[in-house]
Parts: C-alpha cells; structure tokens; sequence
C-alpha cells in the first residue's frame, strides 16, 4: 500500500488552488476541471469539487466543513514564510510562536476554513 493524497472538498476550487499555490509556491497539477493537485516534497495535497465524491451521496464529504483535519507544511523560516503571504488571502490564526516543544509555528485559515500550520523543527 502506498499513500497517495489527503483531499479537501471545496466549492471554489480555483480560490483553493490559489491560496495553496501561493502557500507552497508550486503550481498545481489541474488533471480535470474539478480536481487539481499540489505536489511538495512526498505529499500530494489534493483539491476536488463535491462533483468528485458525489457517488458518495449522503455520506459525502460537505465543502467548507472544516475543524477536524491541520494541514501542515515544514519550511525552513517560518517567520519568512509568513511575511511573504502578507497581504494575501492568508487569514492568520496564530503569529509566528515558538511552541514549547521547540517548533515555530504559525497557522492559517485556507479559504474554507482548514488550519494550516506553516513550521520549522528546532535546528
């Protein structure tokens, strides 16, 4: 078995694309008109309207449902990182902030609403 992706369902698809593009500076894989992929490092993070689970019925996953899952990114300088997506759509939740475990983190709100955690581990 292989992992393969962690999917987000969203109804503005080219918004998410764009916001998560900025993020990790990549340029999603855009294989269907309701589905794209970011691809950094071994992750692959991907992207798809309802129109992607909708066999799914009922027990679909719902769009902007966000609270139970952090997407999380390691990056070398956090409080760079995060100075470049100022005056973006990034929507910050926490500063950078050394946790008490070491890492500096800072987290943001994609535009459905997932906390993302921009961090570094402690050199």
């Amino acid at each position: 078995m292989e992992f393969a992706s962690i999917r987000i369902i969203t109804d503005d698809l080219d918004g998410m694309v764009a916001f998560y593009e900025r993020v990790t500076g990549t340029t999603a894989r855009r294989p269907a008109p309701v589905f794209a992929e970011i691809v950094t490092g071994g992750l692959v993070l991907a992207l798809g309207t309802p129109a992607t689970v909708a066999v799914l019925g009922v027990d679909a996953p719902r769009a902007g449902a966000a609270g139970s899952a952090i997407v999380e990114f390691l990056v070398a300088d956090v409080d760079a990182t995060v100075d470049r997506l100022q005056g973006g759509p990034a929507d910050v939740v926490l500063p950078p902030t050394t946790m008490p475990w070491g890492n500096r983190s800072a987290i943001l709100r994609d535009p459905d609403g997932t906390l993302v955690n921009l961090f570094s581990r402690p050199a």
